[in-house]
C-alpha cells in the first residue's frame, strides 16, 4: 500500500541501507575524500494527501553513477568585498554554509595582482599603461596589493585567515598577465618566479593553483600588450600557444618551489568552454585550445573552465534560465570530452572555478530563481562528474538587483549588511542533504528534476526540483525488489520553491 507524503519543497531525504562504489574520475578532488553521513533534523508527522500523483520518480539505488567532491560548492572571494575576518556575522555565516573551497585574488583582478606588493609599492618594471583588447587604458593604481590595510581590500594574510575560520582549502589564481606586460629582460621566466615565491610564502596553505584568469579575453591586463616595449619578442595579441608556453613555465617554477618546502600543488590551466569558433570570429576564441595542447600538452593537473550561463545583459524569463543549468552544463561536458580525443591528450579533472548567470533587468541574480538555478547546477556539476566549482561571488554590488554576491555587501534597500540571498540556502541545504555518491533516478515529467545520492550509513538524500509553474504530485518509488512499503510514497511539490 502506497502513503502519500503531502511535503511541499524540492528536497527530501529518506532512509534505506544500501551502499555501492563507483570508479573515480574527478581524481584529485577526491583525494581527501571523506565518507558522509546526514544528521537527520527533527521533524513533523502530517495529514497524508489523498491527490493522485501527475509524476513517477523512480530511484535506482544500486545504479551508482559516481563520487560526490566536496570542492563542488565552493565560492569565490574578491578584492572589494573588504577585509571580510572582521565581520564576524559573515564569517559565522560562511562557516554555516561550509563551501569547503574559497578563490582568490579574484577574477580579472588576477592578472593584476602582487601579492607581496604594498599600496605604494610594485614591481618596477610594470608599464605606464595597461592595453586592452577594446583599446581601454588603464594606468598604474588599476594594480592591486596584496599586502593592503584598507577597510574596502581583502588582503592576502586575511584571505589566509577566512580559510583557516570557515575550514576551507584554498584556490589561488596567480598573474599570469605580468608574463605578457612585464617591460623586464625576461618578462615570462620574472613573472613564473615571482609566482613560485608565493607557493613558497603560502606554505602548503592552498592546494590547488591556476596559471592566470580568462587570459583569452579582450577584458584581460595581457591580452594585448605594447610590442615597443616588451624585450622577449612576444606578439601584441596573447594565443592559446604562447598561453601554453606561459603555462609550461610557470609550472615548473611553481612545482620547484613545492617540492623545495615538501609540499604537493596542483596547477590548472585555463580553457575555454566551448567551441567558440559557432559564436566568434575571434582567432584568439577559435583556436586557444588547440593552441594551447599544441604547446603545453599534458602538462597542467586540471582543466579551468568559466561559465555565466545566461545570455550576457538578457533579461531572461525563469524557463530559460533554468534550461540553462541543464543544457550548458551537459554541453561542456562533451566538449570537453570531444576536445580531448580532438587534441589526443590525457583527459584531466575539470573545475568550473566562476559560474553565475548572466539575466539581469528583473532582478534575476538576486532572486530564487538564481537559488534554483544554483540547485539545478550543483546536480549537474556531479552528474557530469566536474571535481570543482566556485561560484562568482561572495559580495559584489547591488546595481538595482543586477547582483552577483551572495551577500548583500551594504548597499541593497532595506535589508541588513551581509544578509544572504536566497541562493545561500538553496547551496546549504544541498550540501548538507546530498550524501557522497549518487545515484540513478529517472523522472516521466521533464519539469520535475530529481538527483539522488546515497550516504556512507546507508541513508538516501532527494533533490527534487519542479521547473514548471504549476504545482505537481510526484510519487517516488525505489527501483528494489528489497524495498518495503516505507520506501514509496508521494510529495507534493510547488513551483520555484525550496522547503523541507
Amino acid at each position: 500500500m502506497k502513503k502519500y507524503y503531502p511535503i511541499t519543497g524540492v528536497l527530501l531525504f529518506l532512509i534505506l541501507p544500501v551502499f555501492s562504489f563507483a570508479q573515480i574520475e574527478q581524481g584529485i578532488f577526491l583525494n581527501d575524500f571523506k565518507p558522509k553521513k546526514v544528521n537527520i533534523p527533527s521533524y513533523k508527522k502530517i495529514k497524508t494527501s489523498s491527490a493522485q500523483p501527475e509524476v513517477r520518480v523512480v530511484i535506482n539505488i544500486k545504479d551508482t553513477m559516481g563520487m560526490v567532491s566536496k570542492y563542488l560548492f565552493g565560492n569565490n572571494t574578491n578584492q572589494w568585498m573588504g577585509q571580510t575576518v572582521t565581520e564576524p556575522l559573515l564569517v559565522g555565516q560562511l562557516k554555516t554554509l561550509s563551501p569547503n573551497i574559497l578563490r582568490y585574488p579574484g577574477g580579472n583582478i588576477s592578472n593584476v595582482f602582487f601579492w607581496d606588493a604594498t599600496p605604494d609599492q610594485f614591481a618596477k618594471d610594470l608599464p605606464d599603461i595597461l592595453l586592452y583588447g577594446d583599446k581601454e587604458k588603464h594606468g598604474n593604481q588599476y594594480f592591486f596589493a596584496g599586502k593592503q590595510s584598507s577597510p574596502q581590500a581583502f588582503s592576502l594574510d586575511n584571505y589566509y585567515e577566512l580559510l583557516k575560520k570557515t575550514g576551507s582549502v584554498g584556490s589561488i589564481c596567480v598573474n599570469a598577465g605580468y608574463a605578457r606586460y612585464g617591460t623586464g629582460e625576461h618578462p615570462i621566466e620574472t613573472a613564473a618566479h615571482y609566482a613560485a615565491d608565493w607557493v613558497r610564502y603560502d606554505k602548503g596553505r592552498t592546494r590547488y593553483w591556476e596559471i592566470g584568469n580568462e587570459d583569452y579575453g579582450v577584458w584581460q591586463a595581457g591580452y594585448k600588450i605594447d610590442t615597443s616595449k616588451n624585450k622577449d619578442g612576444q606578439p601584441e595579441i596573447n594565443n592559446g600557444e604562447l598561453y601554453g608556453h606561459i603555462f609550461k613555465v610557470f609550472s615548473d617554477s611553481m612545482k620547484v618551489a613545492a617540492k623545495e618546502a615538501g609540499i604537493v600543488i596542483y596547477i590548472g590551466a585555463t580553457i575555454i568552454e566551448l567551441p567558440k569558433n559557432k559564436i566568434s570570429d575571434k582567432e584568439v576564441d577559435k583556436n586557444w585550445n588547440s593552441g594551447f595542447f599544441k604547446s603545453a600538452r599534458n602538462t597542467a593537473d586540471f582543466f579551468i573552465l568559466h561559465s555565466y550561463y545566461t545570455p550576457y545583459q538578457k533579461d531572461s524569463n525563469p524557463e530559460e534560465i533554468l534550461q540553462s543549468a541543464t543544457a550548458v552544463t551537459s554541453r561542456m561536458a562533451k566538449y570537453m570530452n570531444d576536445m580531448v580525443q580532438e587534441n589526443n591528450i590525457i583527459a584531466k579533472p575539470i573545475a568550473l572555478t566562476e559560474w553565475n548567470i548572466f539575466a539581469e533587468g528583473s532582478k534575476q541574480q538576486t532572486s530564487y530563481i538564481a537559488g534554483v538555478h544554483a540547485a539545478i547546477v550543483l546536480g549537474e556539476l556531479i552528474k557530469n562528474k566536474f571535481g570543482m566549482a566556485c561560484r562568482w561571488n561572495l559580495a559584489n554590488g547591488y546595481e538595482n538587483g543586477n547582483d552577483h554576491g551572495l551577500f548583500n555587501k551594504g548597499d541593497e534597500p532595506g535589508m541588513p549588511i551581509w544578509s544572504p540571498r536566497p541562493v545561500y540556502y538553496y547551496m546549504y541545504y544541498f550540501q548538507r542533504y546530498f550524501g557522497d555518491r549518487m545515484i540513478g533516478s529517472t523522472s516521466s515529467d521533464s519539469n520535475i528534476i530529481v538527483y539522488s545520492s546515497n550516504f556512507s550509513d546507508g541513508k538516501k538524500g532527494l533533490i527534487i526540483i519542479n521547473k514548471s509553474r504549476e504545482v505537481k504530485t510526484v510519487s517516488i518509488q525505489f527501483d528494489d525488489r528489497k524495498s518495503k512499503g516505507k520506501c514509496t510514497g508521494n510529495i507534493h511539490i510547488c513551483h520555484f520553491r525550496f522547503c523541507i
